[in-house]
């Protein structure tokens, strides 16, 4: 669900983000069509090159083809109530501005906070190979999180999961979303 996409170039800058989803994609804003043309400035605003409208940043949520196979073997188990400042934290340490992950935990904590416990993992090539992202000019730091969630009704014990933070440097782009796995 909603993954976004921010890009900061050191100078305004005409940028072409292309994504090869393996799925279908099934929302997006601005209109995906094979490709996104834009405008980008240095403090994160976007200019759709095809309307001349103004966005905060790229958003598109998709349906797989196939089943994702997570890897839910390390994580982290958080209580519903404890879900705020958990994502506070462990978004920062991460790499997320300020700006950036209060946008996540507005999505998300009301979709977790109910839930007795939730059994997070933040994945990474299984993500990144289902929705290849390619920028042009190309980004000189790119950070992709993908949290992948569980509702739990009680505390699981699981090994906790390894988080490596995020250096900026010159053209960042950066990229948040995620999933909830349900249960059946």
């Amino acid at each position: 669900d909603k993954p976004v996409i921010y890009l900061y170039p050191t100078h305004e800058e005409d940028i072409v983000v292309n994504l090869d989803y393996e799925g279908s994609i099934i929302a997006s804003y601005p209109h995906y069509n094979g490709q996104w043309s834009v405008k980008a400035y240095p403090d994160g605003r976007i200019i759709d090159i095809s309307t001349n409208k103004e966005y905060s940043y790229l958003f598109w949520e998709g349906k797989p083809f196939e089943d994702i196979s997570w890897d839910m073997s390390k994580g982290f188990v958080v209580r519903g109530d404890d879900v705020r400042l958990f994502l506070q934290d462990k978004l920062s340490f991460m790499g997320l501005t300020p700006k950036e992950y209060n946008e996540f935990i507005v999505y998300w904590y009301p979709r977790m906070k109910d839930n007795e416990y939730n059994l997070i993992h933040f994945a990474g090539r299984e993500y990144i190979d289902t929705a290849k992202l390619s920028i042009s000019p190309e980004p000189d730091s790119v950070l992709r999180v993908f949290m992948v969630f569980k509702p739990l009704d009680k505390k699981i014990d699981i090994e906790e999961q390894a988080l490596v933070p995020f250096q900026r440097k010159g053209f960042s782009a950066v990229e948040w979303g995620g999933t909830e796995i349900k249960w059946y």
